[in-house]
């Protein structure tokens, strides 16, 4: 794991070669089909014959949780173990890793009605009343959420709202703990400003390679909106909101590539306080083979 544009998927491809591995993607944007450039799925020349797991497996109308993830993935581990191969997860979405690892309260599922209406609510009143809400009816999750993350607050109230019970209290319940052994690698770059520029650089490759007229393409569908957690996806929702009429192209720009450093940002802040990890500064599959033994 690691933050983006740290080289994991390179790295990860390597090691799988080596050890005659196949890869689990930990990515909650590229499990949607037609969204490629912007969450830089890696493509067939790059696989180059690697088998990869849990990419392209939904639209993106559709929900996916961390439940879903860890029943997938607990299910695919252990079919490449039983072909007598390697499994081998990687991707930034910290919060798959912590379901893999710890488990998951079973949660109420999602119900794109109430979120709609949570959705049409915010755009009226703001999300911070959507926040205030919260607060009285599930103060420990209003506490830990931070105001401006629509995607959490929208789910929070929501839980309550489809169940009449709190997401702290089904977050309280007992969790099932990993049935498989890990060995946890992060790829943790020194130099945060390189990792800025990476993450600039590589924001425009994706415009040059299309990713605009990609978000056009899924714009023009009428079952999707900006609500969705897919198009709320770093980039997407950015150029989603140029398209919308909300911002400029320049300001985009800027939106996108600040959000993607936030998005970073995140990233460490788990990494620091995550245990039983290995850190690599630097994407090098001889120090990753190393520990891996």
């Amino acid at each position: 794991m690691g933050p983006t544009a740290s080289g994991k998927t390179g790295l990860a491809i390597e090691l799988a070669q080596s050890l005659n591995a196949e890869i689990i993607s930990v990515d909650s944007a590229i499990v949607y089909r037609g969204m490629d450039i912007g969450t830089a799925t890696p493509t067939a020349a790059e696989m180059d014959g690697v088998p990869h797991h849990l990419i392209d497996i939904r639209d993106p109308a559709e929900a996916y949780s961390a439940a879903d993830f860890r029943f997938d993935a607990l299910r695919i581990i252990e079919e490449v173990s039983e072909r007598g191969r390697l499994p081998i997860l990687t991707g930034g979405t910290m919060l798959y890793f912590k379901a893999l690892k710890h488990g998951l309260a079973v949660l109420p599922s999602a119900d794109q009605e109430v979120r709609r209406s949570i959705s049409l609510r915010a755009e009226e009143e703001g999300w911070s009343a959507i926040h205030a809400s919260l607060a009285e009816v599930d103060k420990k999750a209003a506490a830990r959420i931070n105001p401006n993350d629509s995607q959490r607050l929208q789910r929070a109230l929501e839980v309550y709202l489809v169940s009449g019970k709190s997401l702290s209290d089904w977050q309280d319940q007992e969790m099932p703990e990993c049935p498989v052994d890990l060995t946890e690698i992060a790829i943790v770059p020194p130099d945060r400003r390189e990792l800025h520029r990476k993450i600039e650089v590589r924001f425009h490759q994706m415009l040059e390679q299309g990713f605009e007229a990609e978000v056009e393409m899924l714009h023009r569908r009428s079952d999707l909106h900006g609500a969705l957690p897919s198009i709320k996806s770093v980039g997407y929702r950015q150029i989603w909101s140029r398209l919308e009429g909300e911002t400029s192209q320049t300001s985009m720009i800027e939106k996108a590539i600040a959000a993607t450093r936030q998005l970073a940002k995140r990233q460490f802040t788990w990494l620091r306080s995550w245990q039983d990890l290995r850190s690599l500064q630097s994407p090098l599959r001889s120090e990753a083979l190393k520990i891996i033994g």
